[in-house]
């Protein structure tokens, strides 16, 4: 069931959202060669917490999983979302997926970027351009009286057209009172389906972009989703609201 929001609710979500943006504009300011994945999840972590609130994903536990144990995802290069931070050492040439949710007045934020790490390859550097247009173009999409397949569409249609693909097996979502909520999001689809948008609408629009095959495995932890063909992939996310029939980006500073 889609849960519409009130101002109050979105003003709330709001407040969540800045946190996450101000969280990722610092964690990217560290992204460089020989810094270690963890040490980006402790500065995320601290920022949060200093912020008097709560990192979303430490913990969070879908049905027939381990608990998720950090507050960061940091996908490097095949790895699409949902890698772990821990001992792994940035090196020139990557790229790397960092995605922040927060929680804070029991409402939930959540967004993430794609960044370089240091010199990287004309190749990637058009996923990363391609993976962000394509976000903005899925966000123009998400006005009062289209539909969520009206999303869905602008992305897919704007990323094969760049000779890129969308992951299928993952797809944005709601949210509000939980990280995850109805409608499901995803990034490929057809115009004029799917549920119909309303104001007080709020969801998180994230194309993952893979520069081979859409397709994709699950890693040995359980949770970090890779490409199957290993080629690199980028995720953009930012949190909207629907508000007097117009997008507004949450996530924005």
């Amino acid at each position: 069931m889609i849960l519409l929001k009130s101002r109050k609710e979105i003003e709330l979500i709001r407040e969540s959202c800045i946190i996450v943006a101000e969280t990722l504009q610092l964690v990217k300011k560290y992204v460089k060669p020989g810094v270690t994945t963890g040490e980006l999840d402790k500065i995320a972590e601290d920022y949060i917490r200093s912020n008097d609130a709560v990192p979303a994903f430490k913990g969070y536990k879908p049905a027939g999983m381990e608990p998720y144990p950090a507050s960061i995802c940091s996908s490097i290069d095949d790895q699409v979302v949902h890698g772990i931070p821990g001992h792994r050492v940035l090196r020139e040439g990557e790229i790397i997926s960092i995605d922040v949710g927060v929680i804070r007045k029991k409402y939930y934020g959540d967004a993430a970027l794609t960044v370089a790490v240091g010199n990287i390859d004309d190749e990637k550097r058009r996923l990363m351009e391609i993976t962000e247009k394509s976000l903005y173009i899925g966000i123009e999409q998400a006005v009062k009286g289209n539909r969520i397949g009206d999303i869905s569409a602008a992305v897919q249609e704007y990323v094969e057209s760049n000779g890129f693909s969308v992951v299928r097996d993952l797809c944005g979502h709601g949210v509000g009172k939980h990280l995850h909520e109805d409608p499901q999001v995803p990034n490929y689809g057809s115009r004029k389906t799917g549920a119909l948008i309303k104001d007080g609408l709020t969801i998180a629009i994230e194309p993952m972009v893979n520069a081979g095959t859409y397709r994709v495995n699950v890693a040995e932890d359980g949770w970090t989703i890779v490409t199957a063909d290993g080629k690199a992939s980028a995720h953009y996310e930012h949190t909207i609201a629907v508000i007097d029939g117009r997008t507004e980006i949450l996530t924005r500073i």
